[in-house]
C-alpha cells in the first residue's frame, strides 16, 4: 500500500508520528486518572438515582427503540423470501468490500465499495481514505448502516408511524455506533490521544462529571462556551424597556432608532419552548434591532420560565395573558387598534389560534400576521411526531404531573436528537474525548438556555396539535370556541426554511393553505434557526418565491424563483406596503407616559430551568 504524501496530515506510518513517540509511563498515569474521573462521573450520575432525584426515562426510551426495532425485526423474519433478500443484500455488500479490500492489499487501485456523503464531516481525515484499516471500518460501517436503514424503507407492510419510529431508531443507533465516536477506530482520536499520552481523556471526563451535575444527574452538553456570553450585557442588548408584566409574560418595548416611525406598530410572539432572545443575539445578528432601525415600533412578549405555579394553564391562558393582554397593552401606549402581529415556532402556532379565537369574536386588532417556521397543520410534523403517539404523550404526561412541568433540558434533548449527527455526537466526542472546551457560540448558548414546559399547556398542545391535528380540521376548542383558520381573512406573510427538522417546509407549507385570506409563501435557505436569523448584511443564503401556496409543495418548489441572501428585506417591504404612514419617532418612547418597570430585556428571560 502506497502513502499519500500529499496531504498536511502525518500519515501513521510516518516514522514522525506520535506511535513512533508514546511516553509509556505518562500514558500509563494518564489512565489512571481518567479512571478516576471516569469513577466521579459515574457517581455524579448515580447519585441522583439513589436518593430519588432523577428518574429513569432513559430505560423508558430504550423500551421503546427496543418494541419499535423488534416490530420491524418480525416484519422481515416472518416471511421468509423477505428475511433471505435482506441476508442477501447485506452479504453482496460486505463482498463487494472484501473484494475491493484484496485487491487494494494487491497494489490495485480499485474504488470502494462504499464512499461517505462528501458533506459528512466524520470521515475527512485523509486516514480514513489512505490507512486501509480504517478504510474497512469506515466502507463497513457504510454498508451496515445503508442496509438498515433500507430495511426501513422497504419496510411498507408496516404502520406508517411506526416505520417513522423504526427510521428515527435506526438513525440514531447509526450515528452512535459510528467509528469516528471511538479512540480505537477513528484516526484522528488516535492520534490525538497518543500525541497528549491520554491527558485528553482525563480532561474529557472531569468535563463530563461538571456537566452530569449540571443537568443534575443528565448530561447537559456544553456546546458552546458559555463563561463568553451574559443576557443583557453582550446578548439581547437592544435598548427598550418592560412596560407590562404579568405571571406569565413580561411585555418588552424597544426605543426608537430612526427619526421617524411606522405608525402601526408590531407585536412579536416569540416561542416558549425557547427564550425570546433568539431575535435579539448580538447586535449584528438581531432581528429585533434589524427591525427598530427599519423604522418600527417593536413590542415583544418575553414569556415566563414556568415552574409548578404555572401548572394548570394551557393554550387559552397564554393566549389571553400573552397576546391578547400585550394587545391591550399596546393599545393603551400607542393609541393604536390595528397591529402586525409575527409568531416564531409554537409561538405562531399560538398566533394562529389567537387569530382564529379573535375572528370569532369579532376582534379585528391585528392586520396582518407573519409565521417564522410556524406548523398549524402537523399530519407531516416531521421526526417530532415521533414522541407524539399516545402511549408517548402518557409517559411525558406522567412526568410533568410529579412537578407540573417538563423539564427544560428534557425539550432540549429532544430537539437535540433530531439532529444527533450535528448537535449531539461532534460535542461528545470533542469535550469528552478530545478534552476541548467548545468555541464561543452565541446560537448554541441559547440553544442551552432551555425553558420548562407547563404541564396543562404542553399537553393540550402535543394532543391537539401533533396527535390529533385539530387545529387544521377546525375541531380544536379553546376558550369555549371551535376554531376555525378558514376565518383569518387578513394577510399573511408564511416563511418557511428548506432545511427545517422541526417544522419541516412541506408542513408549513400545507399550513399556509388554511388560511382564507392572502398568503405569501416563502422559503428560506438553511434550517429552523439559521433560516429565519439571517441578517442581510450577510449576504448568507437565499430564499426562493414562487406565488400563492397552491397545489403540492414539489409543484410550487419546481417554479419558484431563486433570490440570493436575505428574506428579511422582502418582509419588511410587504409589511410596509400595507400600512405606509409614519409618526415622529419621539411619540414612541417605550411605556408612553406610564414609568417602565425596567430595563429589557427584563427578568423572566434571566431565570434558568
Amino acid at each position: 500500500m502506497k502513502n499519500d504524501k500529499t496531504s498536511g496530515e502525518k500519515p501513521f506510518t510516518d516514522a514522525a508520528s506520535p506511535f513512533g513517540q508514546i511516553d509509556v509511563e505518562a500514558l500509563a498515569r494518564n489512565m489512571g486518572r481518567a479512571v478516576e474521573e471516569g469513577g466521579k462521573a459515574m457517581a455524579a450520575y448515580l447519585r441522583p438515582r439513589e436518593d430519588g432525584r432523577a428518574g429513569n426515562e432513559l430505560a423508558d426510551s430504550v423500551s421503546d427503540a427496543v418494541t419499535t426495532l423488534g416490530r420491524l425485526a418480525e416484519y422481515w423474519l416472518t416471511d421468509s423470501q423477505r428475511a433471505v433478500e435482506a441476508q442477501a443484500n447485506l452479504a453482496t455488500g460486505f463482498m463487494a468490500l472484501w473484494a475491493s479490500s484484496l485487491q487494494r492489499m494487491a497494489g490495485e487501485n480499485t474504488p470502494p465499495a462504499a464512499e461517505p456523503d462528501p458533506r459528512d464531516a466524520r470521515f475527512r481525515d485523509p486516514e480514513w481514505s489512505r490507512n486501509q484499516y480504517f478504510d474497512l471500518l469506515k466502507q463497513a460501517y457504510l454498508i451496515t448502516t445503508r442496509w438498515a436503514e433500507k430495511l426501513v424503507r422497504d419496510a411498507d407492510g408496516l404502520d406508517p408511524h411506526l416505520r417513522h419510529k423504526a427510521d428515527f431508531y435506526v438513525r440514531q443507533i447509526s450515528a452512535a455506533l459510528s467509528p469516528s465516536n471511538f479512540i480505537a477506530t477513528n484516526p484522528s482520536l488516535l492520534r490525538d490521544t497518543l500525541a497528549e499520552n491520554g491527558e485528553n481523556i482525563v480532561r474529557g471526563l472531569h468535563m463530563l462529571k461538571e456537566d452530569i451535575d449540571a443537568g443534575e444527574g443528565e448530561l447537559k452538553i456544553r456546546q458552546s462556551d458559555t463563561s463568553t456570553f451574559d443576557v443583557g450585557v453582550n446578548l439581547a442588548t437592544t435598548p427598550g424597556k418592560v412596560v407590562f408584566r404579568n405571571a406569565t409574560m413580561e411585555l418588552l418595548q424597544y426605543a426608537p432608532s430612526t427619526q421617524n416611525v411606522l405608525k402601526r406598530p408590531i407585536l412579536i410572539c416569540p416561542p416558549w419552548i425557547n427564550k425570546f432572545y433568539v431575535l435579539d443575539l448580538t447586535p449584528e445578528k438581531s432581528f429585533i434591532k434589524w427591525c427598530v432601525d427599519q423604522g418600527l415600533t417593536v413590542f415583544v412578549i418575553s414569556w415566563v420560565n414556568p415552574d409548578e405555579k404555572q401548572r394548570h394553564k394551557g393554550f387559552f391562558e397564554y393566549m389571553k395573558e400573552g397576546p391578547l393582554a400585550a394587545l391591550d397593552e399596546i393599545g393603551k401606549i400607542t393609541g393604536e387598534k390595528d397591529v402586525a402581529a409575527v409568531g416564531y415556532c409554537v409561538g405562531g402556532t399560538l398566533l394562529a389560534v389567537t387569530l382564529a379565537w379573535m375572528a370569532a369574536q369579532g376582534d379585528t386588532r391585528i392586520s396582518s400576521a407573519t409565521f417564522f417556521a410556524t406548523q398549524v397543520d402537523f399530519e407531516q410534523a416531521g421526526d417530532l411526531k415521533v414522541f407524539a403517539d399516545e402511549d408517548q404523550i402518557q409517559s411525558i404526561e406522567r412526568k410533568m404531573a410529579e412537578h407540573g412541568y417538563l423539564a427544560g433540558s428534557k425539550m432540549a434533548a429532544a430537539f437535540n436528537m433530531l439532529r444527533s449527527q450535528e448537535l449531539i455526537w461532534p460535542y461528545l466526542v470533542n469535550n469528552y474525548v478530545r478534552g476541548k472546551q467548545p468555541t464561543p457560540f452565541d446560537l448554541l448558548y441559547w440553544n442551552a438556555d432551555s425553558t420548562r414546559m407547563p404541564e396543562k399547556n404542553h399537553s393540550f398542545y402535543l394532543r391537539n396539535c401533533y396527535l390529533e391535528n385539530r387545529l387544521s380540521k377546525g375541531e380544536m376548542v379553546v376558550g369555549g370556541a371551535t376554531l376555525d383558520l378558514r376565518k383569518v381573512t387578513i394577510p399573511v406573510y408564511n416563511l418557511a426554511t428548506r432545511e427545517d427538522h422541526i417544522a419541516p417546509a412541506t408542513s408549513v407549507f400545507t399550513g399556509a393553505g388554511a388560511f382564507a385570506g392572502p398568503v405569501r409563501y416563502v422559503l428560506a435557505g438553511s434550517g429552523h434557526i439559521a433560516g429565519v436569523i439571517n441578517p442581510p448584511a450577510r449576504g448568507k443564503y437565499q430564499y426562493w418565491l414562487g406565488g400563492p401556496p397552491a397545489g403540492t409543495y414539489a409543484d410550487w418548489l419546481e417554479v419558484a424563483v431563486e433570490h440570493p441572501g436575505s428574506w428579511w428585506p422582502d418582509w419588511f417591504a410587504w409589511l410596509k406596503a400595507q400600512a405606509p404612514a409614519e409618526i415622529p419617532a419621539a411619540r414612541r418612547r417605550p411605556g408612553g407616559r406610564r414609568k417602565p418597570l425596567g430595563d429589557a430585556p427584563g427578568s423572566y428571560v434571566k431565570v434558568k430551568s
